[in-house]
């Protein structure tokens, strides 16, 4: 299948600032794909350059198969940014409307997809409000409804989330996996990591305009996982014996234990068996995003001061 989005060694430089630097990545169709980096690692800079806002100094970008047309392809991307960018005094269904025509659809397709979203949405009381007059959440309703009126075959959101009462996060996070299953691609950018874990399928980490990491969300919680597990078992009395493992924290019947891999799963549940515990539930703890962004963003940081 034809990825959506390729990105091949992608750098933009501003006077001896590298905010992208040789950055490549693919889109498949219908994935929910995580852009994530702290401030200023670069992220603003890429979706700029693949909404065809900059050109890159260097490298390619290839949509649906052929080289990006900054001409065309914008029309066919659906893009939130993290700031409101709406018209302040404009009336909500003029505004839907007028967006909706830029990106080429007719006044009558552009009026009937407004009413199935506002409708969708609870929205239908907004029509003749003015923009200015609608709070954070309502804002950002309503800048999601225009990003997705047009069915792009890609779809960027920037903190899609912010402003919203978690009622109304969940109903656009429905909408998100909704979208992809009828086959949109959609880029995903925020700093909330539980929201990357429990939305995105893939993720890439960029950091001073270096992409550091690269991969689908449950590779990566397994590639930086640190061997611990979650033990819990009755009755919550000591441990009486010395263990072939450690334990990190035991709070009334729930051990945290760290083993050595040539420990097998096995070899802990006998030793509780044999310690006359009644075992619960055993898993692993795999390690966050957020706990594997700060651990790698750290290391660059350390890096760099080594280098200088």
């Amino acid at each position: 299948m034809t990825p959506v989005l390729e990105i091949h060694h992608l750098k933009k430089y501003f006077t001896n600032h590298k905010a992208v630097d040789n950055i490549s990545f693919t889109l498949q169709k219908g994935s929910i794909f995580g852009l994530l980096g702290p401030n200023g690692a670069g992220k603003t800079t890429l979706i700029r350059m693949i909404t065809g806002i900059f050109f890159p100094d260097e490298g390619k970008i290839s949509f649906c198969g052929k080289s990006f047309r900054p001409d065309k392809d914008p029309a066919r991307i659906g893009y939130m940014p993290e700031e409101r960018g709406l018209y302040k005094k404009m009336k909500v269904g003029e505004q839907v409307l007028y967006l909706a025509e830029l990106k080429g659809l007719s006044r009558k397709e552009a009026f009937e997809r407004a009413k199935y979203w506002f409708e969708k949405l609870g929205m239908t009381g907004w029509w003749h409000k003015k923009t200015e007059d609608l709070s954070k959440g309502m804002g950002q309703k309503l800048q999601f409804v225009t990003t997705v009126l047009h069915e792009p075959d890609l779809i960027i959101l920037d903190e899609p989330f912010s402003g919203l009462d978690p009622v109304n996060a969940r109903l656009i996070k429905d909408e998100i996996f909704a979208l992809a299953q009828k086959g949109s691609t959609i880029l995903f950018s925020t700093h909330r990591m539980e929201q990357v874990e429990e939305i995105c399928d893939h993720i890439i980490l960029v950091n001073q305009g270096k992409k550091i990491l690269d991969g689908s969300v449950d590779a990566i919680r397994q590639q930086f996982k640190k061997h611990r597990f979650l033990l819990e078992a009755t009755p919550a009395t000591p441990l009486t014996s010395a263990a072939p493992f450690e334990i990190i924290t035991h709070d009334a019947n729930r051990w945290e234990i760290s083993k050595p891999e040539n420990i097998g799963n096995n070899e802990v549940l006998q030793y509780f068996i044999r310690e006359q515990k009644e075992i619960e539930s055993f898993r692993e703890i795999l390690p966050t995003l957020n706990e594997i962004f700060i651990q790698l963003v750290e290391e660059e940081a350390n890096k760099t001061k080594t280098e200088a």
